[in-house]
């Protein structure tokens, strides 16, 4: 039974108790007269034996409570009398329907209690994420809001923090980024493989990746999403007008956005110390799948998605409204570690001269044989979708990993399709595009005459980010949002270690966070 009934039955039973009250005390009044009646009869028949047992059969035997005589009295009348009297005088409340009614009260008030401190607790769970809209508007929609003025009370204290908060634009957000983490810094960074330079230039260590988020917090900053710095207007027309959003934090907060970039788990990362795959786990969260030296395959937060989860259940000021980072996928391998791609279909053309499967893939076909593809995908599937719900959003990072800038128009329009045909419908729509190799499509703004503008506009992208290692490069038009990212890479936060003018002063003391199994110098670029 939901509040609002549990009040109308309350009223309904206090009308029911008032109703008895009354006819209790007519009956009592008619009892008095009764009696004074059966004193006159008594007076009047003297001692007559007969006329004594009629009187006492009328009057019948005065019991202790005022129940006894109401039974005793509605016994005693002629059939005539009673039928004459208004319906309801002889209702009585016994004893034991007046402990129920109580005790049933009672419960509904400790129900009543529960529910309200079920309902603060939920909404400071969302006030301590900023979201002091969304907290208050969840108390206002209670019928307990009306009646109780704990609630009442804490949706004023909600509004008076949001009063207190200072506005940010996203002109003063920064964008960091990172690749997959280095789990095994022997293996990642060992020499003597090919690709080494890359290696220790672009990745980041799980040890130095929690020093900067630790660190980062400490200072005040709290990760947005991308999309908290734009609002979308559909105008009558059907177009769609981008504006800049305000963004409400206490004061001394600074706000940014997180990126991962390639959780595409590539064939080229086997056996390089990282992350093979995402997975859920027993609980339906992210995490990660890890291939020991003798093979074994184990689970646990190897990579930035389960490690940024853990942190934010236990910093949940840490995050704008749940916010988490945004994922930009490609496709050739697959995403998340899961072989999508159609090159891994039995379906797929081996003779086609785009697409086709690389050594790699091949190898690793011919070592499971047992693959099922369509499984493969709806297990991707499922992944993403846990993600999703976690706060996670995803962007497109080309299907190829290209260089927008350099790719020509024609070769960038067929490997779109291609990711909109194997990674779009794994992950869902999407509205940005978050360029690989730090290119870009334009130096200096986006106009009509852009063909690949146009081309990716029409492709329903409205996010554009490529990497700029300056704080803050975000520019919002009415067509697009711009947003360049910094990296926070081995090279950086070596090269920043080692400088009087560390680029990312702003964001964490390099020299703390520089994990000291990583070989140096990190090689120049």
């Amino acid at each position: 039974m939901g509040y609002e009934e549990d009040t109308q039955a309350r009223a309904a039973r206090r009308k029911k108790r008032k109703r008895r009250q009354r006819t209790m005390g007519f009956l009592i009044l008619f009892l008095m007269i009764l009696v004074i009646a059966g004193a006159i009869c008594f007076v009047i028949l003297g001692n007559d034996g007969d006329n004594l047992e009629l009187v006492k059969n009328r009057l019948g035997t005065v019991g202790e409570t005022a129940s006894g005589w109401i039974q005793s009295v509605r016994d005693s009348l002629p059939d005539g009398v009673k039928e004459k009297l208004p319906a309801g005088w002889f209702e009585t409340e016994t004893e034991s329907e007046t402990e129920t009614e109580t005790q049933s009260e009672t419960e509904t008030e400790d129900h009543s209690d529960e529910e309200a401190a079920q309902l603060i607790a939920q909404a400071d769970s969302m006030a301590v994420s900023y979201d002091y809209d969304g907290a208050a508007e969840l108390l206002k929609a209670s019928p307990l809001y009306a009646v109780r003025t704990d609630l009442q009370q804490k949706v004023t204290d909600y509004e008076a923090q949001k009063a207190a908060c200072v506005a940010i634009t996203p002109e003063e957000v920064t964008h960091i980024f990172y690749h997959t983490l280095v789990v095994d810094p022997s293996k990642a960074f060992n020499p003597d493989l090919d690709g080494y330079a890359g290696w220790q230039q672009w990745m980041t260590t799980v040890s130095e990746f929690d020093e900067i988020t630790q660190e980062m917090y400490d200072r005040g900053y709290v990760l947005v999403s991308i999309h908290d710095l734009i609002n979308k207007k559909t105008n009558e027309d059907g177009s769609v007008t981008i504006e800049p959003n305000t963004i409400y934090l206490p004061e001394g907060k600074k706000a940014f956005v997180l990126s991962l970039d390639d959780l595409s788990y590539y064939h080229t990362y086997d056996n390089h110390g990282v992350a093979s795959k995402i997975v859920l786990d027993e609980n339906g969260k992210p995490t990660c799948e890890y291939v020991q030296d003798d093979g074994t395959v184990v689970t646990g937060a190897y990579d930035a998605v389960p490690r940024l989860d853990a942190f934010m259940e236990e910093h949940p000021d840490g995050c704008y409204k749940g916010a988490r980072g945004i994922i930009a996928l490609t496709g050739y391998n697959g995403i998340l570690g899961y072989r999508t791609d159609g090159t891994y279909s039995k379906d797929h053309n081996t003779n086609s001269d785009v697409y086709y499967q690389d050594d790699l893939q091949s190898e690793w076909l011919a070592k499971h044989p047992d693959f099922n593809w369509e499984k493969e995908c709806a297990d991707a599937r499922a992944v993403a979708d846990a993600m999703k719900a976690d706060g996670w959003e995803f962007a497109s990072h080309t299907w190829g990993h290209k260089n927008v800038g350099e790719t020509d128009y024609d070769d960038l329009v067929r490997d779109t399709e291609r990711w909109f045909e194997y990674v779009s419908p794994l992950i869902g729509e999407t509205d940005a595009i978050i360029f690989a190799h730090g290119a870009d499509i334009a130096s200096n703004g986006y106009t009509s005459d852009n063909a690949k503008y146009e081309y990716f506009k029409s492709k329903g992208f409205d996010i554009y980010c490529p990497v700029d290692s300056e704080p803050y490069t975000t520019t919002v038009t009415s067509e697009y949002l711009h947003q360049g990212r910094r990296d926070l890479d081995g090279y950086r936060i070596y090269n920043d270690a080692i400088s009087e003018n560390p680029m990312a002063a702003d964001l964490f003391d390099a020299s703390k966070v520089l994990d000291p199994d990583r070989p140096l110098p990190v090689p120049d670029l």
